[in-house]
């Protein structure tokens, strides 16, 4: 092995005795890069190799190709690249070839490689190193498309690409992002060439003599991957990909009017169809000729024009097609011009009617999905319609009556609306929903309390809650608590709470935090309390968390009342606790602590 890494760091000498000969090294700087280079080489020859090992030789040697690229910037020298970077690019792609021949099915690695030759090597050297990746990767479209847009954008080969897509697809014939990336080539294509016989036709060229087919130029290629990839894969969400994807083409209308008649013809009965259909019409022109209105008024006017159009299609689709997926499209689409900002009170107040308009008839067909019912009550109440909120809230409970959002916003009205049936409703929707998932009305129903009720209504409130939900849900309703009883009583609340707690597993670390912030905010912050707590915290969270055992010596150093000596004793406690990263962690706080008090 010693013969073989001498040879390795002999064959290095001549690019080494360049950089120092022409002024881009000193001396001492080609000695240390010589000892680097025996280490690196030593890690990657022995018999038992590591994957990170050839990691760090390649990082290496790319640190080194950059400081060599900003040294000849800066003194303004350009020769001798042959006999220096393109040694190293060499020497780098021989390591890259081993590891990838070692660890085939590391993926990253492959790319590492990919990105490596991108920046140093010739484009026929990364065309190679494609081809074997695919060899062995071929079972992954997206590399598949990554190493095609590279031929088509990088070495400007459409055949290549073309070439590359066909196999892509007798290993994936059914994969939808490989058709829809061959159709964008094929496009691209076409439009490359179109743009190039626009030149030469310019500059008065004769064209006769080179390959123009009229079918290509209109897209003929890309319209047959359309045909037969439709015919493959169905549904609309795939129509209309292809759709968006040929709409970026201005020479392409033909096109995209076929795949639009053919969408509306395959896919009527899929509500994406008729969403895609009514969100044409915002971008198709009122005005002849695509003149813009003038004034204010007139845009809303005319925008106002182009959303009952969308919406008269929308109102046509729910009539043929009155499924709960038809109507969640329309409620969506009136959401999201009503979101949509505008000065126009008109537009506003006419988008607010659409949206009510079409949340009331989905409603009365039975067709609104839970979610929408939650979006309906929050626009209600959001206008202060606390009325019809309450109407829409007592129904989407009826109809969702294990659901604790429904609920939720039942509530929510009612507190709203400052209604004195609040804790009576609370007290129904437990009655009807399962213990384990009433954790949000819990903390809702405290929340309300605190501001509508007495403290000793509140706490209760809070003790009840505790008793009924159990496990990890409970960590939160505690944290709650200890948070409620400092506002409403200060420390001394705060601590009878914590008191009554402390045996009832299981706590968040923020649990014993909070107490202990709310120790040291009093002005006479005891020691001996936060000693209590920081233990109290250690029997839970010791054998994980570094960061407390470090504040706790921090505290002991720190508080007036305070016993450095302590300090050593804690730190042995926590290195007998601590586990793995954890104990890694604390030793590296610790010294750097350390290291900043010396």
């Amino acid at each position: 092995m010693a013969e073989i890494i001498q040879e390795r760091i002999e064959d290095r000498l001549p690019e080494l005795e360049q950089l120092e000969r022409i002024g881009l090294f000193s001396h001492a700087e080609i000695k240390a890069i010589i000892k680097k280079a025996s280490d690196l080489e030593y890690k990657i020859q022995r018999r038992a190799l590591f994957k990170e090992d050839f990691i760090n030789y390649v990082q290496y040697e790319i640190n080194l190709l950059e400081l060599i690229q900003r040294r000849r910037t800066r003194i303004g020298y350009s020769f001798k690249k042959d006999e220096i970077e393109n040694s190293i690019v060499h020497r780098v792609q021989g390591v890259f070839r081993r590891a990838s021949a070692k660890w085939k099915d590391d993926v990253q690695l492959w790319l590492s490689y990919i990105v490596f030759c991108k920046k140093w090597a010739t484009k026929a050297q990364l065309s190679k190193v494609f081809s074997a990746m695919l060899a062995i990767h071929s079972n992954k479209p997206a590399l598949w498309i990554m190493a095609a847009k590279w031929e088509m954008e990088d070495r400007l080969s459409s055949e290549s690409a073309r070439q590359l897509f066909l196999r892509a697809l007798r290993f994936h014939p059914e994969c939808p992002k490989l058709y829809q990336e061959y159709f964008r080539m094929e496009l691209m294509h076409t439009e490359k060439l179109r743009k190039e016989k626009e030149e030469f036709e310019k500059a008065k060229m004769d064209v006769g003599n080179l390959d123009y087919p009229e079918e290509i130029l209109k897209g003929e290629l890309a319209r047959i991957i359309y045909k037969n990839s439709v015919n493959i894969i169905k549904g609309a969400e795939f129509h209309v990909s292809l759709l968006t994807i040929a709409q970026l083409f201005d020479f392409a209308k033909d096109l995209q009017r076929e795949i639009y008649d053919d969408l509306q013809a395959l896919h009527t009965d899929d509500p994406l169809t008729w969403d895609y259909v009514a969100r044409r019409e915002l971008e198709i022109e009122s005005q002849p000729g695509g003149e813009q209105p003038a004034t204010k008024q007139a845009r809303a006017v005319e925008v106002g024009r182009k959303e009952e159009r969308c919406c008269a299609v929308y109102e046509e689709a729910v009539k043929t097609l009155p499924t709960e997926a038809m109507w969640k499209c329309y409620i969506t689409f009136c959401l999201e011009r009503f979101t949509k900002k505008t000065s126009s009170q008109f537009l506003r107040e006419k988008r607010l009617e659409r949206t009510m308009m079409a949340f009331r008839k989905a409603h009365e067909l039975r067709l609104l999905p839970e979610f929408q019912y939650k979006q309906w009550i929050e626009l209600l109440l959001h206008h202060n319609f606390l009325k019809e909120a309450l109407e829409v809230a007592v129904a989407g409970t009826e109809l969702f009556r294990d659901s604790v959002t429904m609920w939720q916003m039942k509530l929510q009205v009612l507190i709203d609306s400052e209604s004195p049936d609040v804790a009576v409703l609370f007290e129904e929707a437990f009655a009807h929903l399962k213990a384990q998932i009433c954790l949000p009305l819990w903390i809702s129903w405290a929340e309300w309390s605190e501001g509508a009720k007495s403290q000793e209504d509140t706490e209760a409130i809070f003790k009840k809650a505790l008793s009924a939900v159990k496990g990890a849900d409970s960590v939160t309703l505690k944290d709650k608590y200890l948070d409620w009883a400092y506002r409403s009583g200060g420390y001394k609340k705060a601590r009878a709470v914590f008191k009554s707690l402390q045996e009832s597993r299981p706590f968040s670390v923020d649990f014993f935090r909070k107490i202990i912030q709310f120790e040291k905010e009093q002005e006479s912050c005891k020691m001996v309390n936060l000693r209590e707590y920081y233990e109290r915290a250690l029997r839970e969270f010791g054998s994980v968390d570094s960061d407390l055992w470090m504040d706790y010596i921090k505290e002991e150093l720190n508080h007036p009342l305070g016993r450095p000596e302590n300090c050593g004793q804690i730190y042995w406690r926590a290195m007998k606790m601590l586990q793995g990263e954890s104990a890694e962690a604390f030793v590296a706080k610790h010294a750097m602590h350390q290291a900043g008090h010396l």
